[in-house]
């Protein structure tokens, strides 16, 4: 059985559709699309998400829920504070390159806990432990950037973070920076708002900035 609805062709049209569905979902308005079970089987042989959100694994941040999607529409990747590692690197190419998705968001959120943790870690009132070193080992760049601008608002951290993951994800030479290049994809980043549920798209900044 073929795909039930025609996908976005593009990464505007991706971009539009994501959009869309935040404001159903602020607005209270949501159609569940793709959630019944005709198209439960539609989408069992195959999957064409037109969409990779790469988001932060808090609890409050289900991709699905906040863009009103269903199954089979987004290919999802999920960390604690979005970080990168070689498994997040190849899940993300394998929904552009293999599953053909026109676009790839990175979406942080407010009170974001992995940014307060590292900063805790890096000033010494709280030691990351062994395993929680690895998420505040790839989020102090960022910080360390915050600090270089003297910015120190959590939220505003945490939009550099998302930023700053966009471009380390679309560098020269890389799979997602290829696509990109070439026009098959597009990389965007977003940070959500807990208390009202919208989301909104963090422009990239200019070398100078």
């Amino acid at each position: 059985m073929a795909y039930l609805d025609p996908r976005p062709a593009n990464p505007a049209e991706a971009l539009t559709e994501l959009l869309a569905g935040n404001e159903r979902f602020v607005n209270g308005t949501r159609v569940h699309p793709h959630q019944d079970a005709e198209h439960r089987a539609a989408v069992a042989t195959a999957q064409r998400p037109f969409a990779v959100v790469f988001g932060c694994s808090d609890s409050r941040l289900a991709a699905e829920i906040i863009f009103d999607r269903g199954l089979g529409d987004l290919f999802v990747v999920r960390t604690a504070g979005h970080i990168v590692g070689v498994e997040v690197t190849a899940s993300l190419e394998y929904g552009v390159t293999v599953l053909g998705a026109p676009l790839v968001v990175v979406l942080g959120h407010d009170s974001c806990g992995a940014i307060q943790a590292t900063h805790a870690a890096m000033t010494g009132t709280r030691l990351p432990g062994r395993e929680l070193g690895a998420i505040a080992e790839r989020v102090t760049p960022s910080i360390w950037q915050a600090n270089a601008r003297q910015i120190t608002d959590y939220d505003e951290v945490g939009m550099i973070h998302v930023r700053r993951t966009v471009e380390n994800l679309t560098r020269p030479g890389t799979e997602l920076g290829d696509a990109v290049a070439a026009g098959r994809c597009d990389v965007v980043g977003m940070f959500y708002r807990l208390a009202d549920g919208r989301v909104s798209v963090l422009a990239a900044e200019s070398a100078g900035e």
